[in-house]
């Protein structure tokens, strides 16, 4: 096998074995109080697949945990013992994907996936034997391949069970890398197959891919199972086409029952790789569906030629929905966005060239439209590839709640909403963090203990919801709690004895105060904990949504409860920018932070006792900052009524700042700043203008910081 083939068998791994972890989490997270068959087979299902899958990519260790759980749920399935340790039996499973999850991580970091799965895979097999009423058999091998309670088969031996069979397999049109799955197929038959020998011989090979597309893959092995099991196996392959299965050992003039030849085999995800490896036990043809993954493996085989027919239909249309799926690379999508930003200052630079200027070009500015358009409709195509549902982030929570509620023995039940919501892939990567930090803040700080909780006239189950949705440009995440609140006083105090503070106590309002909480180091408790107590976690949300431009903030009601809003941009790339004049130089102001601009009127401005400057606009106050004196801008307007004031929020705070003039609105690709720059407040970023020029990105939330 070449590095190439290796590689993208590796990436093809990580990604189906990150699906599965998250599935398997979710399963167990949201109903581990009791299972119920269904999700007793799912669970099963899973971790034959990761069995599988490891052991196909020589990762024992991963296939050992794996495989010990898999029999774990087997006994559960075929048995459906009473009286389970139900939360026992979850820590276990849950061991179990965080050890997967650690060596998939050491993977995608180019490490070896070296961890001792051992002691794990001994932990879980003493369970087992529990559960059975037997003594636990410690020096039993773990991951071998054999049910707990099967004898080893001799697969090796000649004999009258022996049959002999030659197998042709087509795969479905457009499914690609043939030969991969064809490599699959083999090392999955070594189970309950030897004497294997296959056409084309070296599958691994890409020049066989035209091959085994056009005359299919032909496979000869000998094997102790029957025509059923052996055509139910190699049925269940992913992208089948076309089985053919032939008993060669037979005599001619015996009859086999044959399943059908078209079997319905359907994949949700490209990725996935083909694994399957039968239990010992030699299940019935109805055991054999519920053997595989659902979400990877669909399989059927109709009873008469009708149902056939009609199974075959269906077969091409999801073939065909299936095949207008790719996967693409997230560093091709990164490099599109790059090429379109570039994109879009060019067209800049040819419709605002200064040649043009007082030129009577009606074709020319008609067909720039039109180029405009197209650009537009471009850039929002390559915008909603980059988009990804926030589901995969909130669903990870689960598993935060559940074991904190372990540890601290508090019952807190998690609600869910507009999971649906979807968000730019580099903004989810910084916002995990913080929806992890606020809602360990909340059950931790937040909840009470249940007895607790009674005693305040409450239920003793505590509720977080987790909600997000669209508000215009910017995405709203939601985090709120009914615990027992922030008490104020207590924050206040802690903030002074740090020196935060800045003005008297008293003319601090609750929500001021609240939102000492994001600053650095800063924490109410006096111990420190496995949860907090080291001023870490919520400075964490403060600090990563700076970094995608967001803001946090914070409402909280003694005795009921505490309410955390994050408020992100839906992308940081190319952003819909005002652009202004302040003393000959342009800046770009986002869209989103403007309420409106307007010319101001000497009798609506005036000076408060602290010398601010103030304006009165539709019955409301506003502060003015003026952005050359935040720069410290020489040749800018000074008079107030002679510039123009925009009106800008950051969260629920609103501010007019004094510009020259406006140009017009624009869009902006956002380029980093300079290192240099890093400690600048007031801004974001810079971006190219039509002329060459550079404009300077002004950073809202760095106004009201100051």
């Amino acid at each position: 096998m070449t590095d190439f083939d290796r590689e993208s068998m590796l990436e093809m791994f990580i990604f189906e074995m990150t699906q599965l972890i998250d599935q398997l989490e979710a399963t167990i997270v949201q109903s581990e109080s009791e299972y119920n068959m269904d999700q007793i087979n799912e669970i099963f299902r899973v971790m034959h697949t990761i069995k599988g899958s490891s052991a196909m990519m020589m990762f024992d260790n991963i296939a050992s945990v794996a495989h010990s759980i898999e029999d774990l749920f087997y006994y559960l399935r075929e048995e459906n013992p009473q009286g389970l340790d139900f939360k026992r039996l979850s820590d276990h499973v849950l061991s179990g994907a965080d050890f997967v999850k650690e060596e998939l991580a050491k993977l995608q970091g180019g490490e070896k996936p070296n961890g001792d799965g051992t002691e794990l895979a001994l932990a879980i097999d003493k369970f087992l034997h529990q559960i059975k009423g037997e003594e636990s058999e410690t020096s039993a091998p773990v991951g071998t391949g054999k049910s707990a309670d099967t004898k080893p088969q001799n697969i090796g031996t000649t004999g009258e069970n022996m049959h002999k069979y030659k197998a042709k397999i087509f795969f479905q049109d457009g499914c690609e890398m043939e030969n991969i799955r064809a490599y699959t197929l083999v090392h999955n038959m070594q189970n309950f197959a030897a004497d294997i020998v296959h056409v084309p011989a070296d599958v691994i090979d890409e020049s066989t891919i035209p091959l085994i597309r056009n005359e299919g893959f032909t496979v000869e092995f000998s094997s102790p199972r029957d025509y059923t099991f052996v055509y139910n196996h190699l049925g269940a392959t992913v992208y089948l086409r076309e089985l053919s299965l032939e008993d060669l050992s037979a005599p001619e003039d015996a009859t086999i029952d044959a399943a059908p030849e078209i079997v319905n085999t359907e994949t949700g995800d490209i990725h996935n790789i083909d694994v399957d490896i039968p239990m010992p036990e030699e299940p019935t043809i109805e055991e054999e569906h519920t053997m595989e993954t659902p979400t990877l493996v669909e399989t059927f085989a109709p009873s008469s030629p009708a149902e056939a027919a009609a199974s075959a239909e269906a077969a091409q249309k999801k073939a065909g929905s299936a095949s207008h799926m790719i996967s693409v690379n997230v560093n091709k999508l990164d490099a599109l966005l790059n090429l379109m930003g570039e994109l879009v200052i060019s067209e800049a630079m040819v419709t605002q060239n200064s040649e043009l200027e007082g030129l009577q070009l009606e074709s020319f500015n008609k067909e720039t439209r039109q180029l405009r358009k197209i650009i537009s409709n471009l850039q929002q195509t390559v915008m909603q590839m980059r988009m990804v549902p926030l589901s995969a982030t909130f669903f990870r929570m689960h598993r935060i709640v559940r074991d904190m509620c372990r540890q601290l023995d508090k019952d807190v039940q998690l609600d869910i909403v507009g999971e649906e919501t979807e968000v730019d892939k580099n903004i989810i990567e910084h916002i995990a963090d913080p929806i992890m930090h606020i809602i360990r803040n909340s059950i931790d700080h937040g909840v009470e203990l249940p007895a607790e909780r009674k005693e305040r006239g409450k239920a003793a189950k505590a509720r977080v919801l987790l909600e997000a949705k669209n508000a215009g440009g910017d995405v709203l995440i939601i985090i709120k709690d009914d615990g027992r609140g922030i008490n104020t006083q207590k924050v206040l105090a802690k903030a002074k004895a740090n020196g935060l503070t800045s003005k008297p106590d008293a003319e601090y309002t609750d929500r001021e105060i609240q939102q000492f909480i994001f600053l650095p180091g800063f924490s109410t408790n006096d111990q420190v904990t496995a949860f907090s107590g080291r001023g870490v976690g919520m400075d964490v949300v403060s600090s990563n949504l700076e970094i995608v431009g967001g803001t946090a903030l914070v409402d909280s009601v003694p005795g009921e409860g505490t309410t955390f809003t994050l408020k992100i941009p839906l992308t940081l790339t190319i952003q819909e920018g005002m652009s202004v004049l302040v003393a000959g130089a342009q800046y770009t102001i986002p869209i989103a932070n403007i309420i409106k601009s307007f010319k101001a009127r000497p009798e609506d401005l005036f000076t408060d006792p602290s010398g601010n400057e103030m304006i009165t606009n539709r019955g409301e106050i506003y502060n003015i900052v003026r952005l050359h004196d935040f720069f410290n801008i020489d040749g800018a307007v000074t008079d107030v009524c002679e510039g123009t004031l925009i009106q800008l929020e950051n969260g629920e705070h609103v501010v007019c700042m004094l510009v020259d003039e406006l140009i017009g609105q624009q869009q902006a690709v956002v380029k980093p700043m300079p290192k240099y720059f890093k400690k600048v407040r007031g801004l974001s970023g810079c971006t190219l203008l039509g002329n060459g020029d550079i404009s300077l990105i002004i950073d809202v939330a760095g106004f009201f910081d100051k």
